[in-house]
């Protein structure tokens, strides 16, 4: 039986990304200049399914404004509320059952971002008769994340919730499979975690412990789950670097004189000066307007953003930055309508700074 179906999460307050999520939902963050969610969305096309249920969180209308029902991609897309506050992402599975049903189904936590297909994951789900699938790719912080547990032949005999000790370096990634009511079974029968959570871990562990035909494939090629504003531009670097050629083409006014070497795509209504330099791989948004500056390698610049002067790579800026000074930006993500000017005098400097803002100088 394929699979059809997924629940994909857009839920959540990502408080380790504040200030940036203050203002904008995570899901949305752009990663290469696309939504984050959207990277989720064509892996899940790409790989067969048809129909996708996102969860939010109460009362939030974002993600529906800039996903819409699905037609872009040419599947159905449903959003559903989470209710009764954050439970563990377990939850969320547990609240979209009356979507799925008796179907199989995958849940793909949306934050993560990988750079290979799920086809072949799919493929042997379906050939094996999983009850249950898990993706698992190595890493150098385990305790982070669900543990798999191994025993002397390499079988898997459980999953561990961010342990303490990790017994491997391998994470259970944000991708998992399941046939046919065997989540919604075993989710009856998991108790909430210390942290008032209810964990997935439960569940793959529960289903081990059943004796239920639980697989585990380990991802190929990159796999990061942006869960901090590092990994965020990790995320942003890996995908431009391995984006095709076809993925960049110029549709702005680029002045005789400006620069632009390796992958460069600049957005329609752009407007590059003779004096800017563009490194790729780099992706200028829509509506720019760019002067005596230089943007990239490894840098997303969002629609309407005008800068001056400045030297900006490795770095995410989001709609409407304007940035009129000669500041060396780098590594850095800088919110939407975000104001750098140049102060003529040096008798101090007027800022207006959010909570948890960081600034380096």
């Amino acid at each position: 039986m394929k699979i059809k179906k997924a629940i994909l999460t857009g839920g959540g307050h990502a408080t380790r990304l504040h200030p940036i999520t203050t203002t904008i939902n995570k899901h949305l963050l752009p990663i290469a200049n696309k939504p984050m969610i959207f990277h989720a969305i064509e892996k899940a096309v790409k790989a067969g399914v048809e129909e996708i249920f996102i969860n939010t969180n109460p009362g939030d209308k974002d993600l529906q404004q800039h996903i819409g029902d699905g037609g872009h991609w040419g599947i159905k897309i449903t959003f559903f509320e989470q209710t009764g506050g954050p439970q563990g992402i377990a939850h969320v599975v547990k609240e979209a059952e009356k979507f799925i049903g008796n179907d199989p189904f995958m849940f793909y936590l949306s934050d993560n971002i990988l750079l290979g297909n799920l086809n072949e994951m799919f493929e042997e789900f379906t050939k094996n008769k999983y009850d249950c699938m898990l993706a698992l790719s190595e890493v150098k912080d385990p305790e982070r994340f669900g543990v798999p547990v191994f025993d002397k032949d390499n079988k898997l005999v459980d999953v561990l919730e961010k342990p303490e000790n990790p017994p491997n370096n391998f994470a259970v990634t944000g991708i998992y499979l399941y046939g046919p009511k065997v989540f919604f079974q075993a989710f009856d029968h998991i108790e909430r975690s210390a942290r008032g959570e209810y964990e997935i871990s439960s569940i793959h562990s529960y289903l081990l412990k059943q004796g239920k035909s639980v697989g585990a494939k380990e991802i190929t090629g990159w796999w990061k789950d942006t869960g901090k504003i590092d990994d965020l531009l990790i995320a942003n670097h890996l995908l431009l670097e391995k984006m095709d050629d076809k993925d960049f083409p110029n549709h702005g006014t680029i002045e005789n004189g400006a620069q632009i070497n390796g992958n460069v795509h600049v957005g329609r209504g752009s407007q590059i000066s003779k004096d800017v330099v563009l490194k790729g791989p780099t992706i200028i948004g829509e509506n720019c307007v760019l002067k005596n500056c230089i943007i990239g390698p490894c840098t997303s610049l969002g629609s309407g953003c005008d800068i001056n002067g400045a030297r900006i790579e490795d770095s995410i800026i989001l709609d409407n930055a304007e940035i009129d000074t000669d500041l060396f930006i780098k590594d850095s993500i800088i919110g939407k309508n975000v104001k750098f000017t140049k102060k003529s005098s040096d008798d101090g400097r007027s800022m207006v700074i959010g909570d948890k803002t960081i600034i380096e100088h």
